[in-house]
């Protein structure tokens, strides 16, 4: 199963334990195939730069580039297409649906209500990490 996971899901996983760790996991087994782009990889580098994870980081003694380098090794990293604008709401999320779409992804995984609410877009579902363990489990 191939899968774009949004950077909510993935700065989770690799931060905490949960769902979002179980996605990561997941990709690690084979069990499903994880996409990424150049611009989702750049969000997930600020985000996890952002000072609310600083501590996190330092207690895991691992800095947000080294998170970066290693996701981008587990997931495989394409150049998706430029699309039209889907997500109204929060343009941002457009990124999530590009790589889906180029990658021929079956799901985006994600928390973030802008792409939940869609439930799809063309043949690419949405689903919470919860909902995606379920699937594969």
């Amino acid at each position: 199963m191939r899968v774009v996971a949004d950077t909510n899901i993935v700065v989770s996983g690799l931060l905490w334990r949960g769902n979002p760790r179980l996605v990561l996991d997941a990709a690690r087994d084979n069990r499903i195939t994880l996409y990424t782009s150049g611009a989702l990889l750049n969000e997930l580098e600020e985000v996890l730069d952002r000072k609310k994870f600083a501590l996190r980081l330092r207690a895991a003694r691992v800095e947000a580039h080294e998170l970066v380098l290693g996701y981008g090794a587990l997931a495989k990293v394409i150049e998706p297409e430029d699309i039209k604008p889907v997500v109204m709401a929060d343009p941002d999320d457009d990124a999530v649906i590009a790589c889906a779409i180029s990658s021929q992804s079956h799901v985006i995984v994600s928390g973030d209500s802008h792409l939940l609410d869609l439930k799809h877009h063309q043949s690419i579902r949405m689903l919470t990490a919860a909902e995606l363990i379920t699937e594969i489990s």
